[in-house]
């Protein structure tokens, strides 16, 4: 039954892609026995036999001999064939939604077996339809087809899932890759690994709440480390900012704004929620966490043209699909499982923090004045660096000329709100576009 199951996944992700045809993922399943019928032509069985039964009485009332006999030869063994045959096609398609929607409540409910049951069904029914025999029905079987990859994806990304962590959903795997890793950052880059683990400190008990929060796998608040190495305002040859390394695009797409005075892929609790956001899009597009790691990298456009030119069943082995992913994502998914393996055995590769960063406890305060960090960081007595790790979406250390939520340490937020409207204000506007 898996082997059924995976490969209706793989055929039907192929239209879930969007190599055979385009589809609209907003289209609903209540739609799709109407408005897929408006699409392709066709009337539901119900309304054109009420429309065939007004023809007949009308002609009964008073038609001409030349229309009746049009009527008769309508009426004839063979026409009724036909209206069998899309008769039975009709209720395989209702048939199978059917399935569908009962598979949903299955899948609520937590019966994870009998909604898989209930789509295989579905799927066999629709494959009663030959499309030479029934063409009008092309595109009536094509939307259950997809519906029903659809349910499948989504129901093998739940099974992934769980609601409350910790857990460990990411297979340790232990390859070449893996090991040439872990190589790499026990040997050559020893010191970046230690500096990294070290900065790490400050951010991870924050970024693991919010995964637990999520349902997402604590594992996966390492990916910072092979991302930026913990640092805030790391910045790639591609442009990619912050803790999580997003593009302009992708931070925009996710929620994270960028300004003259702001740019929020720098602030670490707003790019982790952004982040968090992106990967379970992935995941639940991809269905298993390798895959989505490997997207968040390169882009799931990517991987999802890979899947479909190379027709490598992923679900099976992530490592076939691997190997044909670009280069730049060659290190990324090993990196990312080599960093695992080394957290979980520090004594065996001999690591250990000398200077690892504590959480600053701080308190949100507003404040309405166009001021500089290193100004209330003169009026309240702390160092203006100390207010830049708290503030780094701040790009030039200054607040925007409007009213900004300001992160101070917990125990100087009574000073600064004492000072806050005396501090020295600046002025420097917004460049116009």
């Amino acid at each position: 039954m898996l082997k059924s199951k995976l490969a209706i996944i793989s055929v039907c992700f192929w239209i879930f892609a969007g190599c055979q045809q385009s589809f609209h993922a907003t289209t609903s399943e209540q739609s799709i026995n109407t408005q897929g019928l408006s699409a392709s032509g066709l009337e539901p069985f119900e309304q054109s036999s009420k429309r065939m039964n007004g023809s007949k009485s009308s002609t009964q009332s008073g038609l001409d001999d030349s229309e009746k006999s049009d009527l008769v030869e309508s009426e004839n063994p063979s026409d009724q064939e036909n209206g069998d045959s899309d008769l039975f096609a009709q209720q395989k398609i209702d048939e199978a939604l059917e399935l569908c929607n009962s598979a949903q409540e299955m899948w609520e409910e937590g019966k994870i077996e009998d909604a898989l049951s209930n789509l295989d069904d579905a799927y066999a029914s629709i494959m009663e339809i030959e499309t030479e025999t029934y063409p009008e029905f092309y595109q009536q079987k094509e939307d259950v087809r997809y519906l029903i990859s659809k349910r499948i994806l989504e129901i093998y990304a739940s099974r992934q899932t769980v609601a409350n962590g910790p857990h460990n959903e990411i297979p340790l795997t232990m390859n070449n890759f893996v090991q040439d890793e872990i190589n790499s950052l026990t040997g050559p880059e020893r010191n970046f690994f230690i500096q990294s683990l070290e900065r790490s400190q400050r951010y991870r008990p924050y970024i693991i709440s919010e995964l637990k929060k999520a349902g997402l796998p604590e594992e996966i608040s390492w990916l910072p480390l092979i991302e930026s190495g913990f640092k805030l305002r790391a910045l790639s040859s591609a442009r990619a900012l912050g803790l999580w390394q997003f593009i302009p695009s992708t931070g925009y797409k996710f929620g994270l704004n960028r300004n003259h005075y702001i740019d929020e892929r720098m602030d670490p609790e707003k790019a982790t929620l952004a982040a968090i956001n992106y990967l379970k899009e992935l995941h639940g597009l991809f269905g298993d966490w390798t895959t989505a790691l490997a997207a968040y990298n390169c882009g799931e456009g990517r991987v999802l043209g890979t899947i479909r030119t190379q027709k490598i069943n992923y679900l099976d082995n992530f490592w076939d699909l691997y190997q044909k992913l670009p280069r730049e994502t060659a290190r990324y998914v090993p990196r990312f499982l080599a960093t695992l393996h080394i957290i979980n055995n520090l004594e065996k590769y001999n690591i250990c923090l000398e200077q690892p960063l504590s959480p600053i406890p701080y308190r949100t305060c507003e404040i309405t004045n166009q001021v500089r960090l290193s100004d209330i960081a003169d009026e309240i007595g702390v160092e203006a660096a100390v207010l830049q790790d708290l503030n780094p979406e701040l790009r030039y250390a200054m607040l925007p000329d409007e009213t900004y939520q300001l992160r101070v340490p917990e125990e100087k937020a009574e000073l600064f709100l004492s000072k806050a409207d005396s501090i020295k204000s600046t002025y420097s506007p917004q460049p116009k576009a």
